[in-house]
C-alpha cells in the first residue's frame, strides 16, 4: 500500500462525525390524564367528560371547539382550577392539582393563569385602572407597583388614554381589552379565554385576536381559547374539537389567519370602496 492511500485512509479514520442536532421540544404545561367529570343530578349521572387525554406545551396557541354540551366548558373549567375532575389526574406546570383544596387552586388560578370571559365581568362603577388592579389586590401586589402594572397592561392593548374610563364610557371592544390587561397583570404564564369574541363584531373580534396572537408570538404565553366559531379558530395554531365529552379531531391549523394582516386589509377597505365610487 502507498503511502497516498495511507494517509487517505487515516484522514477518513480521524474525520469527525456529523451530529444530528435534534429539536428541543417544549415543556408540557396543561397535561391531563384520562379525565373523567360526573355531574349528579338527582337520581341522574350526567358524564360531561369522558376520558379525556390532552398535552399543552409552552407557547402554544390552542382553540377548543364543540357544540353545546360536548365538554368544551366543562374542560376549560379543570384547566382553569374552577372544577376539579371526578377521576384522573391534571398536572398543570408540573404540579398535581387534581385534589387540591378550593382555596389552594384559587391561589393558582391568582397566580398562573390570567381569564378573559365573553361578559368582560368588569365592575360599573370603577375605572379600567381599577378594574385592573383587582386581581393584584389579592395577591398582595403593593399599591404603587398595581397602579404600575395595571397603566402598562391597559397601554399593552391599546388604550392609552382611557386609562380612567369607566366600562360605560367604553365600547365593547375596549370592555373587552380591559379584560385582557386584567388577564394580564399577575404575569401568569397561561390565558384562558372563554368565547371572548361571542358579544363583539367581525371587526372588533379580530381586534381582540390580534392582541392574543401578538401576546403569543411576543411574549410566548401559551392561550388556550374556547370558541365554536370556526373563523376564530383559525388564528390559533391548533385546534382541539369535543364531542359527547371526548376528544374528536386534534389537528394543527392550515392556512392561519393572521389578525394583524387582515386589521391592515379592513383599513384599507373604506378607501377602496370610496375609490370604486369616483
Amino acid at each position: 500500500m502507498g503511502l497516498e492511500q495511507v494517509m487517505i485512509e487515516t484522514e477518513v479514520q480521524v474525520k469527525p462525525e456529523k451530529k444530528t442536532v435534534e429539536p428541543v421540544e417544549s415543556r408540557v404545561v396543561i397535561q391531563l390524564e384520562h379525565i373523567h367529570k360526573i355531574y349528579q343530578t338527582g337520581d341522574i349521572e350526567v358524564h360531561a367528560l369522558r376520558g379525556v387525554s390532552l398535552n399543552v406545551h409552552e407557547g402554544e396557541f390552542v382553540a377548543i371547539m364543540g357544540t353545546s354540551g360536548s365538554g368544551k366548558s366543562t374542560m376549560m373549567n379543570i384547566i382553569g382550577c374552577l372544577d376539579r375532575p371526578t377521576r384522573g389526574r391534571y398536572i398543570l406546570d408540573g404540579e398535581d392539582v387534581s385534589e387540591l383544596s378550593k382555596d389552594d387552586r384559587a391561589d393558582i388560578r391568582n397566580k398562573r393563569i390570567g381569564f378573559v370571559f365573553q361578559g368582560f365581568n368588569l365592575l360599573s362603577r370603577t375605572s379600567a385602572l381599577e378594574n385592573c388592579e383587582l386581581p393584584m389586590i389579592y395577591a398582595g401586589i403593593p399599591a404603587h407597583e398595581r397602579t404600575e402594572r395595571a397603566m402598562e397592561a391597559l397601554h399593552s392593548v391599546g388604550l392609552q388614554g382611557r386609562e380612567y374610563n369607566h366600562p360605560n364610557q367604553l365600547s365593547g371592544g375596549q370592555q373587552q381589552r380591559v379584560a385582557v390587561a386584567r388577564a394580564l397583570v399577575n404575569r401568569p404564564s397561561i390565558i384562558l379565554a372563554d368565547e371572548p369574541t361571542g358579544n363583539l363584531d367581525s371587526r372588533t373580534s379580530v381586534e381582540v385576536m390580534e392582541i392574543f396572537q401578538r401576546l403569543n408570538r411576543e411574549k410566548k404565553m401559551t392561550i388556550v381559547v374556547v370558541t365554536h366559531e370556526p373563523d376564530i379558530a383559525q388564528y390559533s395554531k391548533r385546534v382541539v374539537v369535543f364531542k359527547d365529552g371526548k376528544i374528536k379531531r386534534d389537528y394543527q391549523v392550515q392556512d392561519r389567519l393572521d389578525a394583524r394582516e387582515q386589521l391592515e386589509a379592513m383599513a384599507a377597505q373604506p378607501q377602496e370602496e370610496d375609490d370604486d365610487d369616483e
